[in-house]
C-alpha cells in the first residue's frame, strides 16, 4: 500500500466496532500494549428478536422440521427464544447442526448434550456439510438474520437438501449519540451494517486523516462504495487477521 503525504500521521487512537472482549487475552490488548495505543470498543450495530407475531408471518412451522442449523450463538439464543415464544417445549427432539464446535457447547445452555444429537463444523458451512450430507433425510431449518449471508443456503440448496429459511432476529444499528463524535486515527469495521451504522450516527462524517480498517470482502466493498478511503485491508495472505494487518500498517506510519 502506497500511503500518500496526508495519511502518515501516527496512529495513536483505535475504535473498534465490536464489543470489548471478555478476557485480557485479546490480540488487541497485546497490540495496546506494544505500540501505546488508546483502543476503545462500542459496538455499532446489535440486534434484536422478532416478536412472536412478526415471525408468524413468515408461515414457517417449527414442529414441522427435524434437524436446526445454528451458525452462531446469536442464532441458538434467538431459536430457544422463539421456540419459548411459541410453546415449543420439546427441543431435545431436534437434531443440531452447529458452524462450530464452541456453537455446539454453547447448546449446553439450553438442551443436554448429546453426540447422536448435536453435530458441528470446524468454521464454516463447507465444513458442516460433509456432517449435514450424513443425515440428508432430515427437514432442515436455518435460524437467521435479516441480513443473513445467502452462502449458506446456497450450499443446502447445491447439495439438494431440503431447508427452510427463517429470519427470527434482526441487525439495527446502534445508538451512538453520547460518543458526540467519531475522533479517531483508526476505525475498524466487520459489517457493511456497521457503515450503515457510521452514517445514520454520523451523517456528516467525513473521513480526512481518520484510516478506515474493514475486516471481509463484503464490508471492504462497503467501505469503498460511502465513499470512504479503505486504509488497512483484512484477511489478505500474509495478514489473515484484522490485529495482524492492524500491526502491519502502524509499522509503516508510526516509525
Amino acid at each position: 500500500m502506497t500511503l500518500t503525504k496526508a495519511i502518515t500521521s501516527k496512529v495513536k487512537s483505535i475504535l473498534v466496532t465490536q464489543p470489548q472482549p471478555d478476557t485480557d487475552k485479546s490480540p488487541y490488548f497485546d497490540l495496546a500494549k506494544k505500540y501505546n495505543l488508546k483502543i476503545d470498543f462500542r459496538p455499532f450495530i446489535h440486534v434484536e428478536g422478532l416478536e412472536g407475531r412478526d415471525f408468524r408471518t413468515q408461515k414457517v412451522n417449527i414442529n414441522d422440521h427435524t434437524a436446526i442449523v445454528l451458525t452462531s450463538r446469536h442464532a441458538a439464543d434467538h431459536f430457544f427464544r422463539m421456540c419459548t415464544s411459541m410453546r415449543i417445549t420439546d427441543v431435545e427432539r431436534f437434531k443440531y447442526f452447529c458452524i462450530s464446535e464452541s456453537t455446539a457447547y454453547y447448546l449446553q445452555k439450553y438442551i443436554q448434550y448429546r453426540k447422536r444429537r448435536i453435530f458441528f463444523g470446524k468454521q464454516s458451512i463447507y465444513d458442516l456439510m460433509d456432517v449435514i450430507k450424513k443425515h440428508k433425510t432430515e427437514k432442515f431449518l436455518v435460524p437467521c438474520s435479516d441480513i443473513a449471508k445467502q452462502e449458506i443456503t446456497e450450499v443446502l440448496k447445491d447439495n439438494d437438501i431440503e431447508y427452510t429459511k427463517a429470519v427470527i432476529y434482526k441487525t439495527v444499528c446502534s445508538d451512538l449519540s453520547d460518543l458526540a463524535e467519531v475522533n479517531y486515527d483508526m476505525i475498524v469495521f466487520f459489517s457493511p451494517s456497521g457503515i450503515t451504522s457510521l452514517f445514520k450516527n454520523f451523517p456528516k462524517f467525513k473521513q480526512k486523516e481518520t484510516r478506515i480498517a474493514a475486516f471481509g470482502t463484503t464490508t471492504s466493498q462497503s467501505v469503498i462504495d460511502a465513499g470512504l478511503r479503505l486504509d488497512v485491508k483484512a484477511p489478505v495472505p500474509d495478514a489473515p487477521s484484522m490485529t495482524m494487518a492492524i500491526e502491519q500498517y502502524i509499522k509503516k506510519v508510526n516509525k
